[in-house]
């Protein structure tokens, strides 16, 4: 018997009704990255593992996919050297074996392979450099809603520029792709730099990165469970008590920000990030923003390269996790030898925005579609002149397609309903003595005797 054909877990294949929808995401987001003067590149799907490791924390590296080295990548190692002896026995020192047979890995995001790329390529390009990238990121991640292990990432960067307008640049763009969409979000913005400061106000700066891993989670696992997993990590009951109420601020941005410049006032980095944190929003007030903007200090990101703005977007109107995120990282590219080079950039998130503008009915209906009109094959005749019909029909940009195989015309019905096709050019013995066509509309049910140009007319507007 056959083994039954799939797909590992965490990959999707997609219909072409969900590429015409995805096709229309990028397009969309493509669009308007262009529009704020961003060009695109693209990486190679592997990167070499050293470019990857230690960019992502120690949560992050375990995540990676490595690739096996081409061969017998196992021929030259020596297996006993990997070996620990442990209290429920000898085992394999996986990490370190995998680093001897494992020179490659897919990427885990855009970012990293961007400041790879820049140092790379520093002497063929001007900075400030503007690009934005659409490609596929891989994690070796447990699958559930709206996590995947091969998704797509549509990623917008400027490096080279310290300007807080980039920032101001990035809110307008989540502002006017989601705007376009019609999904109602809202944008968190906080800074690190307040984060690094409230680990010195708590009196534990050595625990900055402990911090900012646990409270990332507070959507997902919520305050209680965080103040637990930062007693885990040895903060003490103080340092928590200095931490929650950050955690938990409501009011207004401009409240929010008083409150935080008085905690802060001890902390030179903190107080720093209030300021950036406060000129950003009179940027945004002064250019006005249609979608939700709000200060959330208990907004961390838990990769460990962002240093100034960190950005993450929520739909208000889907139950789903973060459909965009970013931020400002100041080191990155000084990891491959580029010091000094500080960037900001956010990631949209093609697969969740797919599941959000599915669940809320967003899609345009002619997005969506793949052929506008099927001409039906009646014979050798009507399908010649019906040939000549969309030939103009293609030149006007118009899509359509004939039923190749011909045959009974309840069949050829049947074909379009299942595809989709809102119209059925009909062209029978009566149509071709006209030189006409029998357009019917599948979905009101309506039909008209149309000449070429009339059918370009019609569907053009």
């Amino acid at each position: 018997m056959a083994q039954k054909p799939s797909i590992p877990k965490g990959t999707r294949d997609f219909t072409p009704v969900e590429m015409a929808g995805r096709n229309y995401i990028f397009d969309t987001i493509r669009s308007v990255f262009k529009l704020y003067g961003y060009a695109p590149i693209e990486t190679p799907a592997m990167e070499n593992l050293s470019t990857l490791l230690g960019k992502y924390g120690d949560e992050g590296d375990k995540l990676l996919f490595k690739v096996l080295n081409s061969g017998d990548a196992f021929s030259k190692v020596e297996i006993s050297q990997y070996q620990q002896d442990t209290e429920e026995g000898v085992k394999i020192n996986s990490n370190a074996l995998s680093l001897k047979v494992c020179e490659k890995g897919l990427r885990y995001d855009l970012t990293v392979p961007f400041a790879r790329f820049v140092v790379q390529h520093q002497n063929e390009i001007a900075l400030p450099f503007k690009r934005y990238q659409i490609q596929p990121v891989w994690r070796a991640d447990r699958p559930q809603k709206g996590r995947y292990r091969e998704f797509y990432q549509c990623d917008v960067d400027v490096v080279g520029s310290k300007s807080l307008i980039n920032e101001l640049e990035l809110v307008q763009m989540v502002d006017m792709v989601f705007s376009r969409f019609g999904i109602n979000v809202c944008i968190k913005i906080n800074n690190r730099k307040i984060l690094s400061g409230l680990a010195e106000v708590a009196k534990c700066p050595d625990k900055l990165i402990d911090i900012t891993v646990a409270i990332d989670k507070i959507d997902k696992i919520g305050l209680d469970a965080v103040k637990d997993e930062l007693r885990d990590k040895g903060l003490s009951e103080e340092a928590i008590a200095v931490i929650e109420p950050v955690l938990t601020l409501s009011g207004s941005n401009t409240e929010k920000i008083a409150v935080i410049r008085t905690l802060m006032s001890e902390s030179e980095i903190g107080s720093k990030g209030v300021a950036e944190l406060e000129e950003l929003f009179n940027l945004i007030e002064g250019v006005g923003v249609s979608q939700l903007v709000e200060i959330d200090l208990s907004l961390a990101r838990g990769l460990n390269y962002y240093t100034g703005a960190i950005f993450e977007v929520k739909a208000l109107d889907y139950q789903i996790g973060s459909i965009c995120g970013g931020g400002r990282y100041d080191d990155l590219t000084g990891i491959f030898g580029l010091p000094n080079t500080s960037g900001v950039g956010i990631s949209f998130g093609a697969d969740r925005i797919y599941d959000v503008l599915k669940g809320l009915d967003k899609f345009p209906k002619d997005a969506i579609a793949t052929t506008q009109v099927l001409f039906t094959n009646m014979g050798s005749s009507e399908s010649s002149f019906a040939l000549k019909v969309m030939k103009t029909l293609r030149e006007a940009g118009i899509s359509c397609e004939i039923y190749a195989d011909g045959g009974k015309l309840r069949k050829q019905f049947e074909y379009a309903d299942k595809r989709g096709i809102q119209y059925l050019a009909i062209v029978g013995e009566s149509e071709l003595e006209g030189g006409f066509v029998t357009l019917k509309d599948l979905t009101s049910g309506e039909q008209k005797q149309l000449s070429a140009d009339d059918i370009v007319v019609l569907l053009s507007k």
